[in-house]
């Protein structure tokens, strides 16, 4: 019973912790839709896949948001046509690559400045090089969400012809996100029609309308958001209470099995960026230097909670490939520190 109301309260911290983080980057995300002129935007990104990757890592810098909020923010960027290194470098980065972040890692390190030093160039060059990776497959659409890739405005070497005409189907039987249209009838969300509604700039429409779309956009991807959030926070908080980090613990001093361990304790725990750097100092007299880095870097790119959001934008294949590429990086700088300093 007493790990029942362990797993509880850990699930309900984990809650308490991500939501506002998730909050934000939801109405950022809405932001980005309703005041900003996204086809400029996206237009004046970078087209060359490193200094994209370069622009989305540092991006995060200018707005702060979590492993919790940045996830509907790249989503938003996919959606409206902007590169993927772009999108990937914002999706790995952000957590780490802004003020908030940074401050908080330095008043945990302050007698260690190289961890956080290290810590943001490791998170940086990380997410670059993903974020090239990812951008040699020119067409995201076959490593995304059905449901993501059926409201995305397309590049124009991506677009194809339209299948043949066939009889309608009823709009209450098909699958989709769906607006209220002017008769009264149901219309899909898709590329089209959110074209079409982003037609007109953002500050030419009446305010009535863009607060309108506004809130549906924010309720949509909360209820999206949110309710893969709450399945994500209830594995971690499981698998915390089930796993005795006494196990953990134990694989501390090794140079190699000390950094698999955090890397692993980082994915189970599930804990924010913005105060993970405390939780890594209370393992700093027992771990070693390059396993606190790995603890820091790669926590904030995957961890349970960050994969239970990212599956609402990939698909499975996609998030095992950000996790491999993401888990073999960090574990390569992060051995260069600890075979550096032994």
């Amino acid at each position: 019973m007493s790990q029942l109301n362990n797993a509880f309260t850990l699930f309900l911290s984990l809650l308490v912790e991500a939501i506002p983080f998730l909050l934000i980057g939801v109405l950022f995300s809405g932001l980005l839709l309703l005041f900003v002129d996204e086809g400029r935007l996206i237009a004046s990104l970078p087209k060359n896949p490193f200094l994209g990757a370069v622009v989305g890592s540092c991006a995060g810098f200018f707005f702060p948001v979590c492993e919790c909020g940045n996830v509907p923010v790249s989503r938003r960027l996919l959606l409206q046509g902007a590169p993927v290194s772009v999108s990937i470098g914002f999706l790995l980065a952000a957590p780490t690559i802004n003020p908030i972040v940074i401050w908080s890692t330095w008043v945990a390190f302050r007698d260690q400045p190289e961890i956080v030093v290290l810590r943001v160039l490791f998170s940086l060059g990380i997410a670059i090089v993903i974020g090239c990776v990812f951008s040699v497959q020119k067409d995201m659409r076959p490593l995304l969400q059905q449901a993501v890739t059926r409201s995305m405005v397309l590049p124009r070497e991506c677009e194809v012809k339209p299948p043949p005409q066939q009889e309608p189907q009823p709009a209450l039987l098909q699958s989709g996100t769906f607006l209220l249209g002017q008769p009264g009838t149901p219309v899909r969300m898709d590329a089209t029609v959110l074209q079409a509604s982003l037609a007109a700039t953002p500050a030419r429409k009446p305010w009535s309308d863009r607060w309108r779309l506004f809130l549906d956009n924010t309720v949509q991807e909360l209820r999206e958001l949110g309710a893969v959030l709450i399945i994500g926070s209830a594995i971690a908080a499981t698998i915390q209470v089930a796993v005795p980090r006494e196990i953990i613990l134990s694989l501390g001093s090794g140079p190699i099995t000390s950094i698999l361990a955090m890397m692993l304790l980082a994915a189970v725990v599930s804990i924010c960026s913005t105060v993970d750097s405390f939780f890594a100092l209370a393992f700093a007299s027992t771990f070693t230097s390059g396993s606190l880095l790995a603890f820091l870097v790669f926590g904030p790119m995957i961890d349970i909670k960050a994969i239970g959001l990212m599956f609402s934008v990939f698909k499975a294949r996609t998030i095992f490939y950000l996790f491999a590429l993401a888990a073999q990086l960090t574990f390569l700088l992060t051995l260069m520190v600890n075979l550096h300093l032994s």
